[in-house]
């Protein structure tokens, strides 16, 4: 400080009293342009840092708000539910379709709904055309959803178009695997203890997270998640959870592994927010509520 700086000081009470200096504000200059660089390398990222306990809680950061979507104002699928973040003041979010099994509707899938939303994506949980429609059907119902949800919904000014997801369960889960083969600009897939008679996806490069149940007696892991999951290119970002004492209808009522890995998953690719690669990799460990984990790290 010079020494009109000192006497000034002094003269407005000495210690305490901070003037603006060529240092402090050359300090700001950096810090300013430390965040530009970090937004201009990932302007998807959405939410504060996130935590073990932040994914693992039953809302993110995010308010939610919902509207609900008539079966007769779409065609292509059977409406449903689009839930999505409340503000405006960060950005457009991704998307992700959810589809549910065979003969269920969109109420056993409504759980994600909000658990998803709250932590940065826009969710439509929809109803098929009929509860009976078979997993190719199911798979271009979500490609058709997404679209309704891109092109015509009332959120569609909040969604960014080009990151996009899909899931579902059981049927709806090999649903997610035909559309993820139809649609590679799908930025992620996550097909919950699934369902179909094709047993290999080589032709799939979208991100995939398959989970499985070692209790299930419908879709039984070694018959469809397994091969499944194997049958990938490794050469896709790919992963495999095994949930410990599930059933096949596990993923139908609100579950912390589930929600925790696939939050991770669709942040990780639709966002590309690497502040989450660190609960995917290294992979994560067996426990009572895991009974495997595979997966190709790093992504």
């Amino acid at each position: 400080m010079t020494k009109l700086g000192v006497a000034l000081a002094m003269v407005l009470g000495g210690v305490g009293v901070a003037l603006p200096t060529a240092q402090a504000s050359q300090s700001s200059q950096n810090a300013a342009a430390s965040t530009a660089v970090q937004a201009a390398e990932n302007p998807y990222e959405r939410g504060p840092a996130p935590t073990e306990r932040s994914i693992e809680a039953t809302r993110g950061p995010y308010a939610v708000s919902e509207a609900r979507v008539s079966s007769l104002s779409v065609t292509g699928f059977g409406g449903g539910t689009i839930y999505y973040p409340t503000t405006t003041s960060d950005g457009t979010f991704g998307a992700v379709a959810i589809s549910p099994g065979y003969t269920a509707d969109q109420s056993s899938m409504a759980w994600y709904g909000p658990r998803l939303a709250s932590q940065g994506f826009v969710v439509f949980t929809i109803d098929t055309n009929s509860r009976y429609d078979q997993p190719a059907s199911r798979g271009d119902q979500l490609l058709a959803a997404l679209d309704y949800l891109t092109q015509r919904s009332s959120v569609r000014s909040r969604i960014d178009s080009s990151r996009l997801a899909v899931m579902g369960h059981s049927m709806g889960g090999g649903g997610s695997l035909e559309a993820a083969k139809d649609r590679p600009s799908l930025k992620a897939a996550i097909p919950l203890t699934p369902w179909n008679l094709d047993k290999t996806w080589r032709e799939i490069t979208v991100p995939t997270f398959i989970v499985g149940a070692d209790g299930d007696s419908i879709a039984s892991v070694s018959s469809h998640a397994e091969p499944f999951y194997e049958s990938l290119p490794t050469s896709t970002d790919r992963a495999y959870m095994e949930l410990n004492n599930a059933s096949h209808f596990t993923p139908n009522t609100s579950n912390t592994e589930i929600a925790k890995y696939s939050i991770s998953w669709l942040k990780r690719f639709v966002d590309n927010d690497t502040r989450y690669e660190q609960f995917l990799c290294p992979l994560p460990r067996p426990s009572l509520a895991i009974e495997e984990f595979r997966g190709n790290c790093p992504h």
